[in-house]
């Protein structure tokens, strides 16, 4: 063949994979949100989720695959229900660890959140809080135990493991404890109660 030929083929070939290279998306910290890597295998979770949440957790896990631990320390709930429930199902079906510090203070939506991890830990000091949700327009004990407004939420405690019953009383126990503009922040025997924690 040409040698010419041949130079013409190389360049071709190695522009096309620096274009390729040059044009691949590039996941960046600030696409992580609420999450920080500690290290490869551990991401350290601040601050509120809201309607973006889920989409930064799909980039922080698409740049650490290895991810197995979830840190959570100051996460003061959700401004998206919906988002927290879907994102919580996601770790709940990765089977990660979730792990509260001496120093964390977990709240409301956080609470969900922190239950959706395979295996669920906490030192002494660490707090969870709970209380009722609420919209513009309504509060959860604005409605009757058989509402459908409280299924959303019951059938997410059953899609990451807890059973029926343990679902509807923990539900409950979390709405009835303090009003949406106050916090109940749990016992320690309230925790084991109501399974917070893994063996």
């Amino acid at each position: 063949m040409n040698i010419s030929i041949l130079k013409s083929t190389a360049i071709l070939l190695l522009c096309t994979l620096c274009y390729s290279s040059c044009t691949e998306r590039v996941i960046a910290p600030d696409d992580y949100g609420i999450f920080a890597a500690e290290n490869d295998s551990t991401v350290v979770m601040n601050g509120v989720i809201d309607s973006d949440t889920p989409q930064h957790w799909e980039n922080y896990i698409a740049a650490y695959p290895n991810t197995l631990h979830i840190i959570m320390e100051d996460c003061p709930g959700s401004m998206d229900d919906a988002a927290n429930l879907v994102l919580g199902k996601d770790v709940y079906n990765d089977f990660l660890s979730i792990h509260l510090p001496a120093n964390a203070e977990i709240a409301s939506g956080a609470v969900d959140f922190f239950l959706a991890g395979a295996v669920r830990t906490r030192e002494a000091g660490s707090k969870i809080g709970v209380h009722a949700w609420s919209t513009t327009f309504s509060s959860a004990t604005d409605y009757p135990n058989d509402h459908e407004e409280h299924q959303p939420y019951i059938d997410y405690y059953v899609d990451i493991g807890f059973s029926q019953s343990e679902a509807e009383n923990f539900y409950f126990f979390t709405i009835n404890a303090a009003p949406a503009n106050g916090m109940h922040w749990m016992t320690d025997e309230e925790i084991a109660t109501y399974n917070m924690l893994t063996p």
